[in-house]
């Protein structure tokens, strides 16, 4: 019991303090912040150093953990089996280091959350980039302490070849403060590391030209630039990650799914696969109709099939925005710095990581030349001995004991006392001539490693020479390819960078029906061959429009408004080759009244190409394709339309082509484009043709220089002709135009003109819905003004509405005496 006069008072507040940051700092040194020379904290250093000195390296038989744990607990951590057991399992998990320091053998846990199996039931031993944290630490380069009850000692931290807290990161909370640190990849470090001691004043920007950023070794994305920067330039920043997802045709079903194949580090598989069932079944994701873990050893899987018509797009955003498949990490690059906590910038761990190698590489040479003087010393003395042979065995035989003859030797030759025992201790074939060479032979090379040591000590410049060699030997053993692709805009991520470019066969149907299916699926055919089909519609629709689309090409779709919209190939539903695929107007968000006029495939937007677009008034407008390249959901503009007029065509050119209207009235004019000069997409365009008040344009073609097409000419009454484009000159732009097809009683007005090839297939529609075929090698060409020939037998009062050109041959196509009767009743006219 204490005495009256032993009491000491004390402040309750100042004690409070004082008692509290002693338990904070014993956290903070003691357990949770790593090192910033080797990344670690003292449990890991811990770990490694015991399993060193049992002998349990790379190269060696694997050991149960839970000897290894027993070792840990019993020398060297004085806490609970639990700790050191979860620490070795962290450093063996590949989803949780960058480069495991541990190689496990058993049941180590997985990416599902799984718990590793008991440390009975597995077995360790060092990884080999693990032996590299080591090397070296028995030739006095680091500092040793007493272990927790002074019975040991351990390191207080270890050589490390290799900047660890960088490539493998750390984690950790203590009070008051946390660490997060993430995984780097070694090249890249390294690399880093070199080019600082190459250029000391290195730029930031070239640094960060040689790290990219984290690379973690779930890879997945890393979206944005900016925030890796802030990080490395403050110590402190958040960046985005997101899972890599590709759109694959699941040949079970044959419907789109999406795959996982990478997600975001340290998420949960499993309970991200729960999120996901969990929002479907709850509704706020809708077109997912199956959901799979097809995760093998050959890698991770997680299958997300889609319901018909589904937009992948859509489904992919919705994931994005409420699971795991895209979350943050926030980097705090918080570390132990001559014994007090710092937020470090990214060029300060390599600097510090560069003070540690140049102690520990000083350390050795140091070590390593007082073991060489050592040596040359012994090899000295015994060198001497060797020169006075016959009087040393003479003393030695003359002397009555080993003390005796150790003091005459030192008094007649002045040997050290360690000189002098290593001559009595040599054996006797030492003496031989061969011997007594290699004797002098290494005394000679123990004095030239002194010279080098030597000046290694000497000069900085060397000792960051060596430190530059181990460096890139440690690249060439160890270093791999990035995992983690990193994405320098920090926008949402288009469907084009999460799937695979590849050419599709994209059709449009008479109706507006769209679909889309992979080149290979039309096979191909000898020439001559019937053809397949793209598409079986419904009976009265037929393909309008074939082409073929990288699945990261835009599809133009202009519509009678004046107004333009964006489809991307890969938004386009996939169906099979006889599907009918899905209509236009519910893939866009068209207006109510507004129809479908123009689709236009464009690969990408590019100078130096033109928008040719016409109005039923005669307005003709060319505008830069690069004026077209910021899609909005909800369209854009084409150009400005007057009150009661409607875009009825719109082409795609290079500038150096002629633009062919025709109007209603049988008037046609050839104009070259570079008549109408570029305008901005909001404008109005001017005159391509002069009207009557009675008359509207119903067509535009382009032509270009050289070209083997003909001009189709349809009237409503079932008559029309095919002309050699050189019976229209070319005129100036606005003016009334030349005839093209005499609009007699007879014919009737015209309803559209086609550019056709030989073997082009035009199909002809009536207003009471009956549909024809013919092929256009069946009608001769003739005069431009001249009345034509019958097309189709109509009924009375019925009349031609619509006129297309097929894009395919059916599979049935063939039957040739059909179509040839379709032209029994014409005559062809004359010239007037």
């Amino acid at each position: 019991m204490l005495s009256e006069h032993n009491k000491v008072s004390v402040n309750i507040e100042d004690e409070m303090r004082k008692s509290y940051m002693d338990y904070a700092m014993s956290v903070i040194i003691g357990r949770a912040l790593p090192d910033v020379r080797d990344g670690l904290k003292p449990v890991h250093r811990r770990v490694l150093f015991a399993m060193s000195e049992l002998g349990n390296e790379w190269n060696k038989s694997y050991k149960k953990s839970a000897r290894v744990v027993g070792d840990v607990i019993g020398k060297y951590h004085p806490h609970g089996d639990t700790a050191a057991y979860d620490t070795i399992v962290r450093m063996a998990q590949n989803f949780s280091l960058r480069y495991p320091l541990v190689d496990g053998q058993g049941n180590f846990g997985s990416v599902d959350g799984d718990s590793a199996a008991a440390m009975r039931y597995t077995e360790v031993r060092m990884s080999r980039l693990a032996g590299e944290l080591l090397t070296d630490i028995d030739k006095e380069t680091v500092e040793f302490g007493p272990n927790y009850d002074d019975s040991l000692r351990e390191p207080l931290v270890l050589p490390c070849k290799f900047p660890n807290l960088l490539v493998n990161g750390s984690e950790g909370i203590a009070v008051g403060m946390a660490t997060k640190i993430p995984p780097h990849n070694l090249g890249e470090v390294i690399d880093a590391l070199i080019a600082v001691i190459n250029d000391p004043s290195l730029p930031f920007e070239d640094l960060l030209g040689l790290i990219k950023g984290p690379d973690f070794p779930t890879a997945g994305f890393i979206l944005g630039t900016e925030a890796i920067r802030e990080a490395y330039s403050t110590g402190r920043g958040i960046v985005l990650m997101r899972a890599r997802a590709l759109v694959e045709k699941d040949r079970r079903t044959n419907r789109e799914a999406i795959v996982v194949n990478e997600i975001p580090y340290q998420v949960n598989k499993a309970r991200l696969i729960e999120k996901i069932a969990d929002l479907v079944k709850e509704k706020k994701i809708e077109g997912i109709s199956d959901l799979r873990d097809e995760s093998d050893r050959e890698g991770m899987r997680i299958v997300i099939e889609l319901k018909k018509d589904s937009i992948p797009q859509v489904i992919l955003n919705q994931l994005y925005k409420m699971t795991q498949m895209q979350t943050s990490f926030g980097i705090i690059m918080l570390a132990i710095v001559s014994g007090q906590p710092r937020v470090l910038t990214l060029r300060e761990v390599l600097d510090r990581f560069l003070e540690h190698r140049k102690e520990i590489v000083t350390r050795r040479c140091i070590f390593e030349l007082k073991k060489a003087e050592a040596r040359a010393h012994i090899l000295e003395g015994l060198k001497i001995a060797l020169e006075n042979l016959d009087e040393v065995i003479q003393i030695i035989k003359t002397s009555a004991n080993a003390a005796e003859a150790k003091e005459r030797l030192i008094a007649r030759f002045s040997f050290s006392d360690i000189q002098a025992q290593s001559i009595l201790e040599m054996r006797l074939h030492r003496l031989t001539g061969l011997e007594r060479e290699k004797i002098i032979a290494e005394y000679n090379e123990i004095l030239a490693l002194i010279k080098r040591l030597k000046e290694i000590l000497a000069s900085e410049v060397e000792i960051l020479q060596i430190i530059k060699g181990e460096l890139l030997d440690i690249r060439e053993r160890y270093a791999d390819a990035r995992r983690t692709e990193i994405i320098p805009k920090t926008g949402d991520l288009t469907l084009e960078d999460l799937i695979v470019e590849e050419d599709m066969v994209v059709t449009v149907s008479h109706s507006g029906y769209i679909k889309r299916n992979a080149v290979s699926l039309y096979r191909a055919q000898r020439r001559g061959g019937k053809g397949k089909t793209g598409m079986r519609p419904k009976e009265e629709d037929f393909v309008e429009r074939l082409f073929i689309a990288s699945t990261h090409s835009y599809i133009l779709v202009f519509t009678d408004l004046g107004k333009v919209y964006w489809l991307k190939v890969h938004e386009i539903p996939q169906g099979g080759r006889a599907s009918r695929g899905k209509a236009i107007v519910n893939l866009l968000q068209l207006s109510t009244g507004e129809n479908v006029t123009t689709v236009l495939p464009v690969k990408e937007f590019v100078e130096g190409k033109y928008i040719i677009t016409a109005t039923q008034n005669g307005t003709v407008k060319k505008t830069e394709l690069m004026s077209y390249a910021n899609p909005r959901a909800g369209g854009i503009i084409a150009l400005t339309i007057d009150e009661g007029d409607r875009l009825i065509s719109a082409r795609l050119t290079d500038g150096s082509m002629d633009i062919l209207l025709a109007s209603r009235n049988g008037k046609s004019i050839r104009f070259p484009e570079t008549d109408a000069r570029p305008m901005g997409r909001t404008a109005r365009g001017v005159r391509g043709m002069m009207l009557e008040e009675d008359n509207h344009l119903i067509g535009m073609e382009v032509v270009s220089e050289v070209t083997s097409a003909t001009l189709v000419t349809v009237t409503e009454n079932g008559y029309g002709k095919r002309t050699n484009l050189d019976e229209y000159r070319v005129q100036s732009r606005g003016g009334k135009g030349i005839i093209t097809i005499k609009t007699s009683e007879r014919n009737g007005k015209v309803v559209d003109i086609k550019l056709v090839d030989e073997d082009s297939d035009l199909m002809f529609i009536t207003d009471r819905g009956k549909v024809l075929r013919t092929g256009v090698a069946a009608l001769s060409i003739i005069g431009r003004n001249t009345q034509g020939v019958r097309l189709m037998v109509l009924e009375p009062e019925e009349r031609i509405v619509a006129v297309a050109k097929l894009a395919e041959k059916d599979e049935d196509d063939g039957d040739t005496e059909a179509e040839e009767e379709s032209f029994e009743g014409g005559v062809e006219e004359t010239e007037e």
